[in-house]
């Protein structure tokens, strides 16, 4: 007996999916999220997001035609199930965030599909909003559905949108996407407004029945218009409104997000609405996954897991983020100025047991990192000692804030920007490759990265201690950290560790690259017959000019290795110093290209796409320090 054909074998883009009937559906989306949890439980990835989004997904391709019609949707980490109706059902969707596999998020590169890509949070509306008005003024008539969850509302980025869009156009859709979470919990007044209305069945019921008794008579149409009208302007003497129509928005929900009928009917009804239109779809994240149901927090960004059990490999080795917040649970609960602050990132920072344990002394503000920062910066201003763990590349949006509520005051608070580096199978929109050069240039910054988990108790120790603005960054993965390690010690600023002294090549290496520095001066000694030393950078502001100096005057070739773009960083600052001091020494720097660096399935295989494997970094010195030596004994030295 042979087993009937998947319904989502057939779909081959959204007109597949509107060919199908009505009661085929419920069997397609269970057919779409076995096909989630068979893939990601393999490759990891935003399982729980995308399992409550399948309805709703179906039900939009059902009503709108993409690519003409334009789906944004934010932070597009939810995007899967768009991924498989829109033509990607293949080989490259078995990799997804893999070498060679489709990207985890959405690419305007990937498909005509893609109208918009993303991978930060709150950015939807804003997009949506440019597109429509552009729509607009180019005389077209697509639709444009900016697919938002709940947490974007408490982002400031989507709240500046929203007071933007009835000055901007008349047409359209947003989808509230509410399943009450982010990553973590969501958080704050607008969650909990969000969960008022979703537990107020009545609100649109009278108002649909109010637009029915209008439509019902000739001309109807019209005296609806009017009643909307009078509505907004009598602040809703009949019904109380919602905060969306006091911005201008038609509002339309709650909606059962799994109801296929329900959200093709409100769709429908804001296809043809001439007002901009909100429709509250309440789901369930992690839907079909009886795991990610009971932790939606571990399953937002899964890693490979077990469906029957969502049990997931770990590692016995302490990561950097739990090396953080062990750290900073020891040392607040012995200084109570000690605040810790994320932006919706407990669990990814390392800060689930500092919440539990001392709640009185944690703040998660959501998805608002500019607001975490000068929160930070005010409680700084009364004798508290705040910390902002904020992932490398989400902290670039409070860029701002840390130059002019921060270090313009000289505030002592300390940053952990978890991430810095590569987050592989994220890509481009989650490395964290720029930090050093935003921060270097800010006057009274301290920016350093650890070795180890050792070194970074010691700069969070430092860092506390000091009393202006400090900056530590460290990757993702693995720490090493001595079970018998002493209580921390507070470095001296500015002072780099010499770890193997030489006299051909001195290799300046920050954060993970101090390892594979050690590694390849050992090769190089051994099979080139060259003294090779390893300097332990530690600092990047202040830079040790003493130590680099007294190198540059003795050595003939200086090395500087980092795991950040090279234009801008820490190479960068090595090469300003020598430049100042007039020292003519060669000088190789090794980082990141001038170009984002696409996703892959580890380090090492976007370090040897981009000529940072450890061979390719021995033949780039060696072929340096040769054309160095061929040009010395041109020169008669």
């Amino acid at each position: 007996m042979t087993s009937s054909p998947r319904l989502l074998d057939g779909i081959h883009g959204p007109a597949d999916v509107k060919a199908l009937a009505p009661a085929q559906l419920p069997q397609l989306a269970a057919e779409i999220r076995e096909e989630l949890i068979s893939v990601t439980s393999r490759t990891g990835g935003h399982i729980g997001p995308n399992l409550g989004v399948v309805e709703l997904t179906i039900a939009l391709h059902r009503v709108f035609e993409t690519p003409t019609d334009q789906f944004v949707f934010d932070v597009a980490h939810q995007g899967y199930v768009h991924k498989l109706l829109t033509g990607r059902n293949g080989p490259e969707f078995q990799k997804i965030r893999h070498t060679g596999g489709l990207s985890g998020f959405l690419t305007r590169g990937e498909s005509p599909h893609d109208s918009f890509g993303a991978g930060h949070a709150g950015t939807a509306l804003s997009a949506a909003l440019g597109m429509a008005t552009a729509r607009d003024l180019n005389g077209t008539s697509e639709h444009v559905v900016a697919v938002c969850g709940d947490a974007a509302f408490t982002c400031g980025i989507t709240l500046e949108a929203l007071n933007n869009v009835v000055t901007s156009t008349k047409r359209l859709i947003v989808i509230l996407n509410d399943n009450e979470w982010s990553i973590a919990k969501n958080v704050g007044a607008i969650s909990s407004y969000l969960n008022r209305l979703s537990t107020s069945p009545t609100y649109n019921k009278l108002h649909h029945d109010i637009e029915a008794f209008f439509r019902s008579f000739p001309g109807g149409t019209e005296m609806n218009r009017v009643y909307s009208k009078w509505k907004r302007e009598t602040k809703d003497f009949i019904v109380g409104s919602s905060l969306f129509e006091k911005f201008g928005l038609r509002y339309l929900g709650p909606v059962d997000g799994h109801d296929l009928e329900a959200l093709t009917k409100n769709l429908e009804f804001a296809r043809h609405a001439d007002v901009p239109v909100l429709i509250h779809v309440l789901t369930k994240k992690g839907r079909g996954l009886d795991p990610a149901i009971n932790a939606p927090e571990k399953f937002h960004g899964a890693s490979p897991f077990n469906p029957e059990t969502g049990e997931s490999t770990k590692t016995a080795t302490a990561t950097y983020s739990e090396v953080f917040g062990q750290t900073l649970l020891r040392m607040a609960r012995q200084d109570k100025r000690i605040i810790a602050i994320t932006g919706a990132m407990p669990s990814g920072t390392g800060l689930s047991t500092f919440a539990e344990q001392l709640p009185g002394q944690f703040f998660d503000v959501g998805i608002a990192e500019e607001h975490a920062v000068i929160f930070a910066a005010g409680l700084a201003t009364k004798g508290l000692r705040p910390v902002c763990a904020i992932y490398s590349t989400f902290l670039q949006r409070a860029y701002d804030p840390i130059i002019h509520d921060v270090a313009l005051q000289n505030l002592p608070v300390t940053f952990c920007m978890d991430r810095a580096g590569l987050s592989p199978n994220d890509g481009p929109t989650h490395h964290g490759l720029f930090d050093i050069s935003y921060l270097r240039c800010v006057p009274n910054a301290v920016v350093m990265q650890p070795k180890d988990g050792d070194e970074l108790v010691d700069m969070m120790a430092t860092s506390i201690a000091h009393p202006g603005p400090a900056f530590i960054r460290y990757p993702r993965g693995t720490a090493r950290i001595s079970a018998d390690r002493g209580p921390a010690a507070i470095l001296p600023l500015g002072h780099a560790e010499v770890l193997r002294q030489g006299s051909n090549i001195m290799i300046w290496a920050l954060g993970p690259m101090v390892d594979d520095a050690l590694k390849l001066a050992e090769r190089l000694s051994a099979t080139e017959k060259l003294s090779v030393g390893v300097v332990n950078a530690r600092f990047v502001k202040p830079l040790d000019r003493t130590l680099l100096l007294s190198h540059a005057a003795c050595i003939p070739l200086l090395v500087t290795m980092e795991d950040h773009a090279a234009t801008g960083g820490f190479g960068s600052a090595v090469l300003e110093v020598l430049q100042e001091a007039g020292c003519p020494v060669a000088l190789e720097r090794i980082g990141w290209p001038d170009r984002f660096i696409e996703h892959g399935s580890n380090v090492d295989d976007l370090r040897a796409a981009h000529g940072l494997a450890p061979a390719q970094i021995h033949r780039r010195i060696m072929d340096r320090w040769r054309n160095l030596s061929a040009e010395r004994v041109e020169m008669g030295t």
